[in-house]
Parts: C-alpha cells; structure tokens; sequence
C-alpha cells in the first residue's frame, strides 16, 4: 500500500468535476453559489439529473480511480441496466474516497460525506489504517441529500479541510433520483471491501476486484427508494476480488462476504429497516454486502465462490 501516498485523488477528480460543471445543462444539472461562497451542484432536488449524471458522480466519489460504464446484463428479466464498477486501488478509490463515512449534521440537516474531500479532512480513524492522506487547495464533496446544507455545514468542512469555502464544491445526489439511485448502486464494490475489512482480511493483501449490480427504478417515496438501492446490491449484485494469500484464507474470504450470511437477511431492506424502527445500529453490519461473490487467489490461481442471486426479493423489493 506504499505507493498510496502517490495517489491525489483530488487532482485526478478535479477534471471529472469541470466535466460537470462545462456540461451542466446537457447533465440536466444546476449549479448555483452557496452563501457562503461554495459551488453547489444539484443532481436531482430541484432538476431531473439522470443516468449519465449518476456515472459521473460515482466516478468523482471513487476519487477519479474508477471506470464506471451502465451495461445491458440479462442475469435479471425486469431489470437490465446495470452498473460495472473497475477501481483502480480499489482500496483507497473505495474506502479512502467513495466510502459515505463523514457525518454531518446541523440542526435537522443531516447528510454522509462521500468523495475525496474525506481524505483531506481525515475525520475518520480509517484512514490511520490506509494510512492515506491527500492535499489539495481544492476539493469536492457528495452528499446523500435532498436539502442544500446549511452554512453552518460548508463552515465545518471548509475548516475541517482547512480550504475556504470558495474553494469547496458540494454536488447533491437524493436518493429519489436517477443520479442518485446509479451513485448509490455502484458502491457494490465498495460495499464489499467495506465488509472485507469488517472480517478483518488484511487489506494490503487486496489487488483488484470489480463489481456489478442492476439499477432499479427510483422512488419519490425515500424510504423505498433507499430500500432498493440496498436490495440491488444486497439480492443482485456481484463482485470478484482478486487476492494475494492462502486458499484457505481465500475461501473463508468467499464464504463470508455474501449478503446472506447476515442473520438479517432474507427480506427487503425497508423492511428489515422498518422493524428496527429505522435505527441502522440495530442492523447487522454484515447485511451490507453484495449477494454473489468470487475470490481469485493469485497466489495459487484457484477461485472460490459462494453467496447467489435473489431475484425473488430482487422483484419484491424493485416493484
């Protein structure tokens, strides 16, 4: 993981950020200059977005280390467009930059933090472990939201990275929209590496992986839609991690990354989510991964599988 530290990934997202801004329009996207002097694009709260606007997105929060592509994939009878995810440092594209884990809140706004402005303000003990951090007199952040943060929030973040707020972009992707349901589906990959690291397999011992998962329609109801994003990773998503280790670590690997080997698993989201009175402490964390996976160790070069598509929940849960 050495040669992390060579990695910006605010300097390689910056172009994927302009790209936004130069074709707003045409992205169905507005952008407008907070009060406090941030730039702040909206992907879906008071504008349309769409699908390509939800790619571009995903590839900015992966910190310009992805390559992201909608495909038609026939695994699914109702639901063919999907999403592939290939990462670049999977690790650090991943966890040190897609990972929503930048808690912000104010008052009654309350939104996760995605992208590489995470990896400036290393507010989160995970990056002690990646041992990462980026510099930048600039940065982006993408919050998970369906409201303009308030002034008090772009303050913090601008102190929290020490970068003036003029200098900050805040791109808004609510989960209702198009945007929003492609930048939440292609975090499969990062889903998967988020539980790798729960089992406590070693991270430096990851080389390369990718992920694929079907988008579902989204919902102007917020609880279903979260509920099918999670269900489209959890029921239909699949990942295969290429690994440096022993065949038997590999295979305890496999066999504990699918989403079915959560004791919560077997019903929708919203409804696992709904009677824990919508507390996601009370969910158990290893819910939150893909429904299929393989793992390549190199090695040796032999590959194991486990976990298997849900296509039923997939329906129940989609329409």
């Amino acid at each position: 993981m050495s040669n992390h530290s060579k990695i910006s990934i605010n300097a390689l997202t910056k172009p994927l950020v302009d790209g936004l801004l130069d074709n707003a329009c045409a992205l169905n996207l507005a952008v407008s200059t907070h009060s406090s002097g941030a730039t702040i694009i909206d992907a879906g709260i008071q504008v349309v977005g769409g699908l390509e606007a939800g790619r571009r997105v995903a590839e900015i929060c992966m910190g310009g280390l992805a390559h992201i592509s909608l495909q038609n994939d026939s695994t699914f009878k109702h639901w063919p467009l999907s999403v592939k995810v290939h990462a670049m440092s999977p690790v650090i594209a991943c966890l040190g930059s897609q990972y929503a884990g930048w808690a912000l809140s104010h008052e009654k706004f309350f939104s996760l933090g995605s992208g590489p402005a995470r990896a400036i303000a290393q507010r989160e003990d995970i990056y002690q472990e990646l041992a990462y951090q980026d510099q930048s007199d600039q940065t982006v952040l993408v919050l998970e939201t369906d409201k303009v943060p308030p002034v008090e929030v772009i303050e913090k973040v601008a102190r929290d990275t020490r970068i003036s707020a003029n200098k900050l972009t805040f791109i808004l992707t609510p989960t209702r929209s198009l945007a929003g349901t492609v930048q939440i589906t292609a975090r499969v990959l990062e889903v998967a590496l988020h539980k790798l690291h729960s089992v406590h397999f070693p991270l430096s011992s990851l080389v390369d992986g990718y992920g694929v998962a079907p988008i579902p329609a989204p919902s102007p109801d917020f609880l279903t839609g979260m509920g099918r994003t999670n269900d489209a990773i959890l029921f239909g998503g699949f990942v295969h991690l290429y690994v440096n280790t022993t065949d038997a670590s590999a295979a305890e690997l496999a066999q504990a990354l699918p989403s079915s080997a959560s004791k919560d698993y077997g019903r929708p989201f919203a409804e696992v989510f709904k009677a824990v009175s919508m507390d996601f402490y009370k969910i158990d964390p290893l819910l939150f991964s893909p429904a299929k996976v393989t793992i390549t160790n190199l090695a040796t070069g032999h590959s194991f599988f486990a976990g298997e598509f849900n296509e039923a929940l997939l329906e129940k849960s989609f329409s």
